[in-house]
């Protein structure tokens, strides 16, 4: 659904508004982001052998170091996707050593990290204070904090854009132009490190499985221009990956914003190293929401690849529905995160209803919609106990 900016402005935390990108009109308005918006990295504690996570694909499992089959139950930690198109900073809120501390009281294993594009890469405008090595720079060192902590970090490309188009908002797929040297310049920067996985593109809604998997020409209407453009195909994304000699676990998202499955397998990408990822997003609001569709396709997934539901969420700041996919999930061996770890206080204002945000304050006070996945959370500590 595409907000206009009238209704997305003091709705920050609007995850429909974050897909058009008209947000972006109500955060940068009139310059840059005030400082109060986000507090910046604070230099993390060293990761010692003891702490370091360790994920690869084993059949249809996540395996650690010692081959034992884990899960990743985690949330996402949204800001870095748009925070730096506004010149100034690179996160929404506090990403330090005590925030990462707060979210290991929820008995999180597993962080997903939006990126942006063009401030990875340093192009089309994006100030060189936060985008380029900047940018990189910062986000190696929050996913350091993060794994000192022995949690797994999903490095996801969420927004991105052809040409010179910012990468301001959600495009149908990734662009031909840019996300292959992105994930070439991702994959050069942690390919030693097996404590992260790479989701190869946040949420295609283009309508063809082929061109999920090849790449084609496709439209989207640019705050009201139409452009066509290439898409890069998950298979040209895997094999930008592979080619910098990376073994990094793979998570693809299908059709539908990542909710339509039906067809990955038979569309499954060439993998050299067999660690390819299902990415399946589902939300009360979602395709693919029932748990009779839930049974007729990823049930069936989960048998032959690992599923990993990189983002799992409702509206109206309630947990009812989190709270009937999260046993549906565990009984079938499914890894979830919450979408989002930001907090509807200060200095990030985002909605519990509509964002959804999981947490009042980097404190790690839960909202009520929050209280389902840190309750549910605790019910498993200890799952991926190193055995």
């Amino acid at each position: 659904m595409r907000l206009s900016t009238s209704a997305t402005c003091g709705m920050r935390g609007s995850r429909k508004a974050l897909r058009s990108g008209a947000v972006l009109l109500c955060l940068f308005a009139g310059g840059a982001v005030p400082a109060a918006a986000a507090t910046g990295v604070l230099a993390p504690p060293a990761v010692s052998a003891a702490t370091a996570p360790y994920v690869a694909v084993k059949g249809n499992h996540l395996v650690n170091a010692s081959g034992a089959t884990i899960r990743l139950l985690g949330v996402d930690r949204s800001g870095a996707e748009y925070m730096c198109l506004g010149g100034s900073k690179i996160f929404d809120g506090s990403v330090g050593p005590t925030a990462v501390a707060a979210m290991a009281t929820w008995n999180i294993d597993a962080v997903r990290v939006p990126l942006n594009e063009d401030c990875w890469l340093g192009i089309n405008g994006v100030s060189s204070s936060v985008s380029g090595s900047a940018y990189q720079k910062a986000i190696e060192k929050y996913v350091a904090t993060l794994q000192s902590y022995g949690i797994v970090v999903i490095l996801d490309l969420h927004w991105a854009a052809p040409g010179t188009y910012l990468a301001s908002s959600q495009w149908p797929m990734a662009d031909a132009d840019h996300a292959p040297a992105f994930w070439t310049s991702v994959a050069m920067a942690f390919k030693a490190n097996h404590g992260v996985i790479f989701d190869l593109f946040n949420e295609p809604y283009i309508t063809s499985w082929s061109c999920w998997l090849n790449g084609c020409k496709t439209s989207y209407d640019d705050s009201g221009t139409t452009v066509t453009y290439e898409t890069a195909g998950m298979q040209q994304l895997v094999d930008a990956v592979r080619a910098t000699g990376a073994t990094t676990p793979l998570m693809l998202g299908g059709l539908g914003y990542s909710s339509d499955e039906s067809e990955w397998l038979v569309n499954e990408p060439s993998d050299p190293d067999h660690q390819l990822i299902v990415s399946f997003h589902t939300y009360n609001f979602s395709g693919c929401n029932s748990e009779s569709c839930w049974k007729a396709t990823i049930a069936p997934l989960a048998k032959k690849v690992p599923v990993v539901s990189g983002e799992i969420g409702e509206s109206g700041c309630t947990d009812t529905y989190i709270n009937t996919y999260m046993p549906w999930a565990d009984h079938h061996g499914i890894s979830y995160l919450g979408w989002t770890w930001d907090s509807t206080g200060p200095p990030s204002h985002w909605s519990c209803s509509n964002g959804p945000a999981l947490i009042k304050s980097y404190t790690g006070v839960p909202t009520a919609y929050g209280v389902g996945l840190k309750d549910h959370l605790a019910t498993l500590a200890g799952e991926n106990a190193v055995p």
